[in-house]
């Protein structure tokens, strides 16, 4: 038994559990080098901000969907099987407009005929992922539900912006989810998720959906994403720090309880902040990010994984996991780490 309280359905045993997890980047890397040879900045300005130094990029013709496919086969792999009865695509970047990229990602799996749709909520989009495959456990709707978190982030990013091309970088995670026991290691804690729709300027692509159209004319760098990074920086670390300590109180613990701490991987000064506001000591932070920079949705999935990969994160550390991103939407769960093989 976790000792943390979990999040569960209406009747016993509609627990979500985590049974299987994997990842993957693109192969080709983009350096620090790379970036100084055509931008106004250098090497120690970037970690010095970031803390980043080397992030993967989707070559030409490569598709959200195909990291998605990648991530999805290798948490089925770690699974012990092929079947999911649902799939969740969380990204900020689908194949195209209509229709969701989730049906096209579970028919390349072999899930074709099961529910399959895509959930928007930019960096925080494994978390409202997770709420939602959670929901469908809950429901009956679904007994095992594949969750994927893919991101071609690079494509929306102006290649001549230095605060963006810096940071931003493309991946996918996946978890495998279960109906399960609320005691048992892996079942998803309370989630705690919100938004604030008033600041959705601070982190937007100002053109390109219904408001701004593609046909309409616009200056070329409205269809670039584009991030107040003062701003965005202030509000990510209040209400990650304000989550994840609701999230802990819910799961009758506090920082001290926790073993690995996994945040959005935003930029390292973020994560530092958060980390010693809620005064978590740097061995039990997770990170990823000076190698695979800032994915979006897919930074969590991917810290996960790798974290488990590495021997960072093993079957019984208890996990506080939180994220922020545009919207502004943010959000925090807990939960025990199940002995499980990541892919």
């Amino acid at each position: 038994m976790s000792g943390w309280a979990t999040a569960s359905g209406p009747g016993p045993g509609r627990a979500a559990v985590i049974t299987g997890i994997g990842s993957y980047v693109p192969p080709d890397v983009v350096t620090n080098e790379d970036l100084v040879a055509r931008l106004d900045t250098t090497d120690e300005w970037i970690r010095t901000r970031t803390g980043i130094a080397t992030r993967h990029v989707v070559a030409p013709g490569t598709s959200t969907s195909d990291l998605a496919v990648e991530a999805g086969q290798r948490a089925l792999k770690s699974a012990g099987s092929a079947v999911a009865d649902g799939v969740v695509l969380a990204t900020t970047t689908p194949d195209q407009p209509c229709p969701a990229t989730a049906p096209a990602v579970a028919a390349r799996l072999g899930l074709r005929g099961v529910p399959a749709f895509d959930v928007s909520a930019v960096c925080s989009g494994f978390l409202y992922g997770l709420a939602t495959a959670a929901g469908l456990i809950a429901g009956g709707v679904a007994e095992r539900v594949l969750l994927i978190a893919a991101e071609a982030f690079t494509t929306l990013i102006d290649p001549q912006d230095r605060g963006t091309a810096v940071i931003f970088a493309d991946g996918a995670g996946a978890v495998v989810l279960r109906a399960g026991d609320p005691d048992e290691p892996g079942a998803v804690g309370p989630l705690v998720l919100g938004s604030d729709g008033e600041l959705s300027h601070l982190i937007e692509v100002p053109a390109g959906g219904s408001r701004r159209r593609r046909a309409e004319p616009s200056a070329p760098q409205e269809q670039y994403f584009r991030m107040h990074g003062r701003d965005t920086y202030r509000h990510a670390v209040e209400h990650m720090t304000r989550a994840s300590r609701e999230a802990l109180s819910r799961a009758g613990a506090g920082p001290a309880d926790v073993d690995r701490f996994a945040a959005h991987q935003a930029n390292a000064r973020i994560l530092t902040a958060v980390a010693d506001r809620l005064e978590i000591p740097p061995a039990r932070r997770l990170s990823n990010i000076e190698h695979v920079g800032n994915t979006a949705g897919a930074s969590l999935p991917l810290l996960l994984a790798e974290s488990a990969a590495a021997g960072r994160l093993t079957a019984g550390h208890r996990v506080l996991l939180t994220a922020f991103g545009g919207g502004l939407a943010w959000g925090a769960t807990t939960l025990e780490w199940p002995d499980v093989k990541a892919f």
